[in-house]
């Protein structure tokens, strides 16, 4: 049969008989890849149909076997997995070379190993030799972790299908082909196919699959989104260059909640957990409270967390004033600034402004406003923030403090490290308001609690 070139988007997959800069179907830019393949006739009207088969329908109502998860010996991971690897469940990890990824399954897949359980590691990027000098160095070489080395689907298939594993790890999924296929390994016709087969047959074998994806520049998993639909859970290590901390956070789970977040230590002997992590992003907080510093009270997941916000405004000689961000969102701070001009009366017009989430967190959640605000006040008329407090709080337009969910959690988390009292938006009508919270409605009172204090 004569060969075709199609241009298929590594975004949402579309396919297009000619390349463009931009994706016809999800608008994205230079995401178009040359692919070739086999044409196949199209199908008349004298074409064979084939009948399907009714599918058998159940209740929603009645009795449902629970999930049976193992746990991995590793507290931080099975945090972010929900409680556990889940028999069956495909895992999908992604994160920068170098942060950590194939060096935490290895100890997942010893720890595992060594309860008895049977694993296999495949890599289609290393050798067995490789993978064996990576065990010792981890002081792993005496699991009983199989290794292989191979990228041909097909292959691996038939040896899930006679060794039945519990846990089966495959670095990476780019390197992976399918036979059925004519395109090269990393095609997104072969990421999305060698995905499909690979993960039928571990839920036909009730085996859990891990597998490693590549990022791109922008911290996405390379191939195309479809790979993070189809697997149950998706997961990130994350790392800011040259920090020893690793963060490993949830985006997707079907067998628990999203979001929630692991927090690791890279040492000679591997990676090592963090069961107290407000402490290791505070261990150099300064107790005398220096201006232009911040404590939040955060929720990653289900876990409280205490983290230091930084600011810094400095006069500038730029026409231009610079606003660098680090761990939080652009154009959050510059709502955040100009809240601060139009309802507080501060300028920051000739001012340089950076801020800074120390510990290398990203922080999403909109309850940092209020941090970040205080910060910045607390830098731009050097005078210190009140002395062990915590601060939380939604910025809206109007300047006005919103509430936040699980005020209770962070406050319990803030006493627990020392931490007398809050700053934070007043209790919604027929709530009390605890005696460790200092209600603040507004930027205008919030400017005069620092000024006061």
């Amino acid at each position: 049969m004569a060969q075709t070139t199609t241009y298929v988007c590594g975004q949402c997959g579309q396919s297009h008989k000619k390349w463009s800069g931009k994706c016809a179907g999800c608008g994205a830019w230079n995401s178009l890849s040359e692919e070739v393949g086999i044409a196949t006739a199209p199908a008349g009207r004298g074409a064979k149909k084939v009948q399907g088969q009714q599918v058998e329908l159940t209740s929603l109502v009645g009795n449902m076997a629970e999930t049976q998860r193992t746990s991995t010996g590793i507290a931080e991971l099975d945090r972010v997995l929900g409680g556990g690897t889940a028999q069956g469940a495909t895992i999908l990890i992604g994160g920068d070379p170098g942060v950590g990824k194939s060096t935490l399954l290895l100890q997942t897949a010893a720890g595992l190993a060594n309860k008895g359980r049977n694993v296999i590691y495949i890599t289609g990027e290393e050798s067995p030799a490789q993978v064996r000098l990576r065990a010792v160095r981890l002081q792993l070489a005496n699991a009983p972790v199989k290794i292989a080395t191979e990228t041909n689907v097909a292959n691996i298939c038939k040896t899930i299908a006679k060794e039945k594993p519990n846990l089966l790890v495959i670095d990476s999924i780019q390197t992976m082909w399918s036979p059925a296929l004519e395109s090269a390994p990393g095609t997104v016709s072969q990421l999305r196919l060698a995905t499909q087969d690979l993960i039928h047959a571990a839920k036909a074998n009730n085996t859990t699959l891990i597998l490693v994806g590549h990022v791109t520049k922008d911290g996405q998993i390379a191939g195309p989104r479809v790979l993070e639909h189809m697997v149950d859970t998706v997961i990130y290590f994350e790392s800011e260059r040259g920090d020893h901390l690793r963060i490993l956070r949830t985006v997707k789970n079907r067998f628990g909640a999203a979001h929630e977040i692991g927090v690791f230590e890279m040492q000679t002997q591997g990676l090592m957990e963090v069961p107290n992590p407000s402490s290791i992003f505070l261990e150099a907080h300064d107790n005398s409270n220096t201006g232009g510093t911040a404590i939040f009270a955060a929720i990653e997941g289900t876990r409280p967390l205490l983290v230091e916000v930084q600011a810094l405004a400095a006069p500038s000689s730029l026409a231009i004033p610079r606003r660098a961000v680090v761990g939080w969102n652009q154009n959050r701070l510059s709502m955040v600034l100009a809240v601060l001009e139009a309802r507080g009366g501060i300028s920051f017009a000739g001012r340089d402004v950076f801020l800074n989430i120390a510990g290398g967190l990203n922080i999403t959640e909109p309850a940092a406003d209020l941090a970040v605000a205080a910060a910045l006040i607390s830098s731009i008329n050097e005078c210190a923030l009140p002395p062990n407090s915590v601060i939380f709080g939604e910025i809206s337009l109007s300047g006005s403090i919103r509430p936040v969910v699980q005020t209770d959690v962070r406050l319990k988390e803030a006493q627990r490290l020392g931490f007398d009292y809050a700053l934070t938006a007043t209790a919604k009508k027929g709530e009390t308001q605890p005696d460790a919270i200092t209600p603040i409605r507004d930027v205008g009172e919030l400017i005069a609690t620092i000024h006061n204090d």
